[in-house]
């Protein structure tokens, strides 16, 4: 049964991605390693890859590319395929929050050879569309509407301070109001959500302090209001560690997730932009073999 293949998204380095294929390849002599090159590709080579037998799938990208591999993984019904790590794109998030170095390809690979193979929940996505899932955090409304912004380009030339020039477009736009409902029944309003499934967001910050990815939960966090001077105020909060605090953000846990709006609402999965309201959130637990630093 063949074993390991490396999906390897190269705009994630553009000006270097000559050189980062190279040094994937050298990684080791018993390696396949297949170029995605346009959005979707990820997914067909990994569902494609699970169907011919490799048992091992690693992500060579960012959290955009880590997303596709795993929909591709579900999606091929391959029982016993696990996914490997190499942080190589713009956002890293999943592999910050599973502890895998992000300045070292050798030492990310490194764990692959070496780490062990944990099991994460998996957040589902339902629409009347179909489902998609996604490993690390959604956003509906203000987060959404930055990614869908944000062009690929712009992350190329800027890196993260793309989101914040596309956060310069919409942030005196108002709102639609999203209605929400957790398991209990209980209905929420705000103006833009955060759903995790993990502690992280949009780099080394704790958005979720109870955050885990093997919990059984999704963290949700609203937030009430969206003028300048608030995203300001949630900013700061943020960086200071006490976002949870304010009076107009709250924060809690729930098994699943239904939310509408009445007016065009955009939401993203792992920082890409997806559809719009209504959609449900549901997890399945410990659905998704991951490897993970050993004694994570």
């Amino acid at each position: 049964m063949k074993k390991t293949i490396i999906i390897l998204n190269p705009a994630a380095h553009s000006d270097r991605a000559s050189s980062l294929e190279d040094q994937i390849q050298s990684l080791s002599d018993d390696l396949e390693v297949r170029l995605s090159k346009m959005p979707g590709d990820a997914e067909r080579i990994a569902r494609t890859a699970a169907r011919e037998g490799f048992t091992t799938i690693i992500a060579a990208g960012g959290d955009g590319t880590i997303n596709e591999v795993v929909n591709g993984i579900i999606s091929s019904a391959i029982p016993g395929v696990s996914l490997g790590i190499l942080p190589v794109g713009t956002m890293n998030v999943f592999a910050l929050e599973l502890g895998i170095p992000m300045n070292s390809l050798r030492k990310a690979w490194e764990i692959i050879v070496e780490g062990e193979l944990g099991h994460i929940d998996l957040p589902r996505c339902e629409t009347k569309e179909g489902s998609r899932y996604f490993v690390q955090l959604a956003g509906v409304g203000l987060d959404a509407e930055v990614v869908r912004r944000t062009s690929r380009q712009s992350k190329k030339v800027f890196g993260p301070l793309s989101y914040l020039l596309s956060l310069a477009q919409v942030v005196f736009r108002k709102p639609s109001p999203i209605m929400m409902e957790s398991d209990d029944g209980k209905v929420r309003k705000g103006s833009f959500v955060l759903i995790g499934n993990g502690r992280f967001y949009g780099g080394p910050f704790k958005m979720f302090r109870s955050g885990s990815s093997s919990d059984g939960l999704l963290d949700v966090l609203v937030f009430q209001n969206q003028s300048p001077w608030d995203l300001l105020r949630y900013m700061h909060a943020i960086l200071m560690g006490h976002h949870t605090e304010l009076g107009d953000v709250e924060y809690f846990q729930t098994a699943s997730l239904h939310l509408d709006s009445e007016g065009m609402v955009p939401y993203e999965l792992d920082g890409e932009m997806v559809g719009y309201l209504p959609l449900s959130f549901k997890l399945e637990q410990a659905a998704l073999p991951v490897i993970v630093p050993r004694g994570l």
